[in-house]
Formats: structure tokens, C-alpha cells, sequence
């Protein structure tokens, strides 16, 4: 397993999980924004063989980094992959002394609430109506070491 900078050759299999993974999944064009345009974005995929089976989109803005999509491919969950991700996702903050890590996630999202926990993330707070079937989304952030300690 591999992860590697996202191309724009990547996104037709990149679009298919996006499709297993998300009801209201993100459209070709902000992917190729992310990819091509956006100076703060961060855009991976995870390689098993020749088969893309993970993608992830980061920012890195100032001293603050937020998971923006990361999605495995559903015939290849439960092997480690989504943490290889989150793995990168957290070294990469840390790196550029972040001090947070921030991300939203579906309140009925049980699998992904779970390893953002494991991951240290906390549940700060719900954004009422986020998606856009109307189904709330919980912020969760994680503290990291950066420029701003936080205090318990």
C-alpha cells in the first residue's frame, strides 16, 4: 500500500468512492480544483497494486489544518487504510505546526466517529442541517502541539 499525490488521471476511480462512501459526494470540479488551484489543499490517494482504494483532500491554512473528505473504497475497509490517511493527514499538520486538526462527519457516521476518536479527535460541537439531505454533522477537533496550546 502506497499513498501518492492525487491526479487528475485518478479521478474516475477517486469519483467512485466518493460514490460508495457519501450520499452527497463532491462533484469532478472541486476535485480538480483541489488538485490543480488550491495553494492550501492537499490531495492523496492510497495505492494497493494498481487499484485506487482510498482518497483523501487536507487543508493547511496558517496554523490550522481541517480533513476536508477521506473516503475507502468499500471492498477494501477495515485493513488499516482509512488510518494510513488519517496517519499522513496528522503528520502533515504537525509538521507545519498546526494547532488544531478539525473536520465534520455525519452524526450516524459510527465507523469514521470511532477512528477520529482513536485519533484523539473531540466532539466540540453540531452543525445543525450541514448536508444536504439535512442530516447534522458533529465538528470534531483535534488539539495538536502547533503554535497555541490548549488548556483541559
Amino acid at each position: 500500500m502506497i499513498l501518492r499525490e492525487m491526479k487528475l488521471d485518478d479521478l474516475d476511480a477517486v469519483l467512485e468512492i466518493e460514490n460508495e462512501a457519501f450520499s452527497d459526494h463532491w462533484p469532478r470540479t472541486a476535485y480538480e480544483y483541489e488538485i490543480s488551484e488550491n495553494e492550501f489543499s492537499t490531495a492523496f490517494v492510497a495505492v494497493d497494486g494498481e487499484q485506487i482504494v482510498g482518497a483523501a483532500v487536507s487543508y493547511l491554512i496558517f496554523d490550522d489544518a481541517q480533513i476536508a473528505t477521506i473516503a475507502v473504497r468499500k471492498s477494501h475497509q477495515g485493513q488499516g487504510i482509512g488510518s494510513l490517511m488519517m496517519d499522513k493527514i496528522v503528520q502533515d499538520a504537525d509538521a507545519a505546526g498546526c494547532s488544531t486538526l478539525s473536520l465534520e462527519v455525519r452524526i450516524s457516521n459510527t465507523p469514521a466517529i470511532k477512528l477520529y476518536e482513536k485519533y484523539g479527535f473531540i466532539n466540540v460541537n453540531i452543525r445543525k442541517g450541514y448536508y444536504a439531505d439535512g442530516e447534522d454533522a458533529y465538528l470534531m477537533i483535534k488539539p495538536l502541539g502547533g503554535q497555541t496550546a490548549w488548556v483541559d
